[in-house]
């Protein structure tokens, strides 16, 4: 009867024992995870022109090989600016704007 007790009470520690180092694992895969995003918000993002389906700002009409910093999506396109006030500027009239963005 010891014998039998003993083996049950060690097949339960071993099915604990497993379970616990199951849930330490996940949690160590969410910790590895986190760390691979980026935590530092002032970080900016830089545009090329592979992302964007423009060749010219729609605003001022300048080329976006010379530089993108900001990026806005209309009708299914990627549209590219050389700065924060042409893409605003766009913004109030897309439809009209998306002409002169010569889309590749």
């Amino acid at each position: 009867m010891k014998k039998i007790f003993g083996l049950a009470l060690m097949s339960v520690g071993l099915f604990l024992a497993a379970c616990n180092s199951q849930q330490t694992s996940k949690e160590e895969v969410k910790k590895d995870s986190m760390a691979a995003m980026p935590t530092d918000s002032t970080k900016t993002v830089t545009y090329t022109t592979a992302m964007v389906d423009n060749k010219k700002d729609p605003t001022c009409g300048m080329p976006v090989t010379a530089g993108i910093n900001d990026t806005a999506h209309y009708d299914n396109h990627a549209i590219g600016f050389c700065s924060k006030e042409c893409k605003d500027e766009f913004l109030k009239n897309p439809k009209a704007g998306l002409a002169a963005a010569e889309l590749k």
